[in-house]
């Protein structure tokens, strides 16, 4: 069965597939179907997950061996295999149909996969999952639709974007869902829910100040602790609201958490999270100046940030913004 991401919600509570098949090159859509796939499986009872990444070296055995292992716990278990190319070769294509042909009890395969393309759709293999399963092909939004997708996205948040803000937004992003919801939710955070114009996001958010953030953020992942200290002056002169700085800095340090736990497809990952090709190289070098385990710690510090800056703690919120980014634009790794 076939569905889009916009249908996805209103298929998933009719049946539990042996397979689902999530394909595209549209970073947000294809995040967002797998999490309501996900979600909709833990209802079920589906709560052991086990990721597969699949790259050059991968066997692929250890996708039968894992379906035929026996649970720890007796439960109902999820086997998501990540497959960025959407090429399996000649040994996952026929472990494929091997595992569908007979698909364990109580497990469900996840297939998280590149755009497929229309030899792909002609394979055995393909249509062995199409068959037993629910496929997902997330495409990019044609610019014409851009704004009415926008409108819906702003009402989730109880929003009324007038026509002025959807056209600048889209203009703005040029296609990417995942800038246009990054951009949603900051006006979010500075405007709260309800009407907002034009003018309301002039006044928000400066296009000076917004390039600001942005070049901080790169401070920071490059390491130039000195620029870095140089740019929160500015934005705190400016009177940037602190809640926006921790909100970048919670965005890209969660990015780089979950990109550093699984090294092996860190391209991958980035590209999948709407990182430009450009800035690939920015969030490598960060990756090289810390363990997995700091990133971690810096999300935690991020979360007491956020505490400090709705007075729930007594602490000087830009004090602590600047010791959290000195220590991401510093190293924690021991020279060898």
């Amino acid at each position: 069965m076939n569905a889009r991401p916009d249908q996805l919600a209103s298929i998933l509570n009719k049946t539990v597939y042996s397979v689902y098949m999530v394909s595209g090159d549209e970073p947000l859509q294809q995040m967002e179907s797998l999490d309501l796939i996900r979600a909709f499986l833990r209802e079920q009872g589906f709560t052991e997950r086990e990721v597969l990444d699949v790259d050059a070296k991968f066997d692929w055995q250890q996708l039968l061996d894992e379906a035929a292992s026996m649970s720890l716990f007796a439960t109902r278990r999820i086997i998501e295999l990540r497959l960025p190319s959407a090429k399996p070769g000649k040994q996952g294509a026929q472990i494929l149909k091997d595992y569908l042909a007979r698909p364990p009890e109580d497990t469900v395969l996840i297939v998280n996969t590149g755009k497929i393309d229309g030899n792909a759709k002609k394979s055995a293999w393909f249509k062995a999952i199409d068959k037993a399963g629910l496929f997902v092909q997330c495409w990019p939004v044609p610019a014409d639709k851009l704004p009415y997708w926008l409108k819906q996205r702003f009402r989730q948040r109880d929003m009324d974007a007038d026509n002025e803000v959807l056209e600048f937004i889209s203009q703005h992003v040029e296609g990417n869902l995942l800038a246009a919801d990054q951009e949603i939710e900051k006006l979010y955070l500075l405007l709260g829910p309800g009407k907002i114009s034009y003018a309301d996001v002039a006044q928000a958010v400066t296009s000076q100040s917004r390039y600001s953030v942005f070049e901080l953020i790169d401070g920071l992942l490059t390491g130039n602790a000195k620029r870095v200290i140089k740019i929160l002056s500015g934005l705190k002169a400016e009177g940037m609201v602190p809640v926006i700085i921790n909100w970048a800095l919670a965005k890209d340090i969660r990015l780089l958490a979950q990109v550093a736990a699984v090294p092996s497809s860190v391209d991958f990952k980035l590209k999948r999270s709407g990182v430009w090709q450009s800035r690939i190289t920015l969030f490598k070098s960060c990756m090289s100046r810390h363990r997995p385990r700091t990133f971690q710690l810096m999300l935690k510090r991020c979360a007491y940030i956020d505490a400090v800056s709705k007075g729930l703690i007594d602490a000087n919120v830009w004090d602590e913004i600047e010791t959290l980014c000195l220590r991401l634009a510093g190293t924690t790794k021991a020279a060898r």
